[in-house]
């Protein structure tokens, strides 16, 4: 009997996806739950295990789109565990360390070491012992593309799919360990390189980018600025780090005092923290008591933003904490589409990339967002000296905003009331 293989049902706006790379060939043993689909969507990237243990037969070929429910392929039960399955599974135990294989021949055993036969150069093997990011056979089509984009040498890369096939996750944590590129080959440059090569957009850029082009054609963006003294900010976080960090195992950052300066914003313009909806088949604004702050995390696919549930009423350690454990699962690609839907409001920190200034593109349906940039001395008036210039650590902040709802001057004030916030740490703790 033939058990099917479906995609699953992954959220309500997601409706297909591609396969990025099969774990299994045609023909192979699989066991149920085994993971024998990557499946990329525009949200998110998953796993599609085994229905069943069988062969596998696919009727899917990697780079194929898929709507949810399309059936890619199908498992025999029916059919026998192949005696290679078991004897590769020996031999796999025996090169882990951990069995000994009993289908040796006990001639090998007696050929001596002193004659060793002469052997050609080895083929690229499964775990990445010998090959090139270019072509190489034990990695996954996906894990390769990472690879080439982060300028990684697969060859040094441990492999925890099947049969120790590469696979993005082992790319995204090698270049997690810090190792990165360091030891990869330079290529020899024989001249000017002028190759040309096209990539499919992945799902994941071709949902940003139609809902960036949504958020221009169909809101009345505006985007006003300011800049704000980071000095008060910067000379508590550094009286304070070290025991914040003891206590609470998380580091003091920048980002967990913007989004309470956020909240205590989006608390006093409650339109900035609204957004346009459909009722009755009239536009409505829809207005919310409480503070789900989206905040933009770079990852290796590319921007993903997952959403502080009920910021308002977390710690800055809590903040902290939930802002770093995004970061970490989003290189992981461990992110749940939960977690990255909804939000009412988000921050964007182009800083951390060195960008001086920038117009954040809102993030439909919400009806702003803030943009941080990085910290730069510059000539300002010296707040603890009011009428003397001094160099101070000084940041750009800018708002873009839906002008369907905001007003010009909600939205300066707005900002107005986080750059207040920042420059006197003091008021988020007392609500002003």
């Amino acid at each position: 009997m033939a058990v099917e293989i479906k995609i699953p049902e992954v959220g309500e706006s997601v409706t297909s996806g591609v396969i990025a790379a099969w774990t299994k060939s045609d023909g192979d043993w699989v066991d149920q739950d085994d993971t024998v689909i990557e499946l990329e969507t525009d949200k998110i990237t998953m796993e599609i295990p085994a229905p069943a243990s069988g062969v596998l037969q696919r009727s899917a070929s990697e780079g194929d789109e898929v709507e949810v429910g399309a059936v890619v392929g199908s498992i025999d039960e029916s059919a026998e565990r192949p005696a290679s399955s078991e004897a590769g599974t020996s031999k796999q135990a025996q090169a882990d360390g951990g069995g000994t294989a009993t289908a040796a021949p006990p001639k090998a055993a007696a050929t001596p070491k002193s004659t060793p036969t002469p052997q050609a150069q080895p083929a690229p093997s499964s775990n990445g012992s010998a090959g090139t990011t270019n072509g190489f056979a034990g990695a996954t089509p996906l894990a390769k593309k990472l690879a080439s984009d982060l300028g990684i040498d697969l060859t040094r890369v441990r492999g925890t799919g099947a049969g120790d096939k590469v696979r993005e996750q082992d790319v995204i944590a090698f270049w997690q360990s810090g190792s990165g590129a360091a030891g990869a080959a330079a290529p020899a440059e024989a001249g000017p390189a002028r190759a040309v090569r096209t990539e499919r957009m992945s799902p994941l850029r071709r949902r940003v980018a139609t809902r960036l082009v949504e958020a221009q054609q169909t809101t009345a963006m505006l985007t006003t600025f300011n800049e704000v003294d980071m000095g008060p900010v910067m000379a508590l976080r550094k009286k304070h780090k070290d025991a914040f960090a003891e206590k609470h195992g998380v580091g003091l950052g920048f980002m967990s005092f913007f989004v309470k300066a956020a909240c205590g914003a989006l608390k006093a313009f409650p339109a900035v923290n609204a957004s346009i909806i459909e009722q009755d088949g009239s536009p409505a604004v829809e207005y919310h008591d409480f503070c789900d702050v989206a905040i933009a995390v770079a990852s290796p696919k590319g921007l993903v933003v997952p959403v502080v549930r009920n910021a308002e009423t977390l710690s800055f350690a809590e903040i902290e904490s939930t802002i770093k454990d995004f970061a970490v699962r989003a290189k992981d690609g461990k992110l749940s589409l939960e977690e990255m839907t909804g939000g009412t409001f988000t921050i964007t920190n182009g800083g951390v990339f060195g960008s001086l200034m920038s117009t954040p593109i809102l993030n439909p349906p919400q009806s702003a967002i803030l943009g941080m940039h990085t910290i730069k001395k510059r000539p300002a008036e010296d707040l603890e000296n009011p009428g003397q210039i001094a160099l101070r650590p000084m940041m750009y902040l800018a708002v873009s905003y839906d002008h369907r709802i905001i007003d010009g001057a909600e939205a300066v004030s707005f900002l107005v009331h986080i750059k207040n916030a920042i420059e006197d740490p003091a008021r988020l703790l007392i609500d002003l």
